[in-house]
């Protein structure tokens, strides 16, 4: 059975700088390619989602301007409903990512219209927020918005998923209506004080958030895999699947959607949901862009079979 999920977030067009390397203060550096593409934490993370074979509810802002229609389009294309998502006065968002020969990135964003949407669009989907298994959160729209999300999940007994990116400080009445929360090593440190660098300091840092009252952590590793923690203490590090990574853009969000779709609202098969979503990140690192690069369920079985 799929789930359904509503995805919170930005929906952002990239511009893709392909460079050799990051350029030094005052330096001018030339660039290999430049290419424009759809995007953003929220975008990337449904699409992942629906490609899993979730039904996907989105709820966000556009510009009422070319790239909102763009954007729109991509996301009706994966079957996402796009009933909530409002067509503002400001611009749509935009990202701007570095991405270098040795396949990491480095990105820039600008919020616009993801920035401009109000706690009323929470309310105006409520029927699809409760009509589903997950909501699922970044912190590329406002806090305010989130924290209203997040408290209707809880009243609606919906399980609610927190990728905390960009890092910044939760809100005490935010943590105690997370169900399950997954930064990466950078955003954790930021978010416990705690340098994660190996399993121990993972345990360490995922004890803090679980003590501040939520209940499930993930923290992602990139090529080192996801460590996972329950406040019952079960926990484990999973290793990531070992690839050649041409372009890491859209890993965390593919790892994310692919998750969801693949998680029971008891958060009881925490393990075989993240070897899973483990393997269509590792799809996701071989191709070029972000969305084009999120692979399909079938894929993803296919690739989990041949292992």
């Amino acid at each position: 059975m799929s789930n359904k999920v509503t995805v919170l977030g930005s929906l952002n067009v990239d511009t893709i700088l392909r460079i050799p390397r990051l350029p030094q203060p005052g330096e001018t550096l030339k660039m290999d390619d430049i290419g424009v593409a759809g995007g953003g934490k929220g975008a990337n993370q449904a699409i992942s989602a629906a490609r899993s074979k979730s039904h996907v509810t989105f709820i966000g802002g556009v510009g009422n301007d070319v790239q909102g229609e763009m954007m729109l389009k991509l996301l009706k294309e994966d079957g996402i409903n796009i009933n909530n998502v409002a067509k503002l006065n400001e611009g749509t968002g935009q990202a701007f990512i570095l991405l270098q020969e040795s396949g990491e990135n480095s990105i820039v964003i600008y919020g616009g219209a993801n920035q401009a949407i109000k706690t009323t669009v929470i309310q105006n989907a409520m029927s699809d927020i409760k009509d589903s298994d997950f909501l699922v959160a970044q912190f590329e729209t406002p806090l305010e918005v989130t924290n209203e999300a997040f408290k209707l999940a809880r009243e609606l007994n919906v399980k609610t998923i927190l990728n905390p990116a960009p890092a910044t400080d939760i809100l005490d009445e935010l943590k105690k209506n997370i169900d399950l929360i997954i930064p990466n090593e950078t955003e954790a440190e930021l978010l416990t004080g705690i340098k994660v660098v190996d399993e121990d300091t993972c345990s360490q840092a995922a004890d803090k958030l679980i003590d501040q009252g939520i209940n499930n952590v993930i923290i992602t590793l990139g090529k080192q895999g996801a460590y996972y923690k329950t406040k019952d203490g079960v926990c484990e590090l999973v290793p990531a699947f070992k690839v050649k990574a041409i372009d890491t853009t859209a890993a965390g969000d593919t790892f994310i959607g692919a998750l969801v779709s693949k998680l029971d609202t008891s958060f009881s098969n925490l393990r075989e949901a993240i070897i899973y979503a483990s393997k269509a990140s590792s799809l996701a690192v071989q191709r070029l862009g972000a969305i084009p690069s999120i692979p399909y369920k079938d894929d993803v079985e296919k690739q989990l079979n041949n292992k």
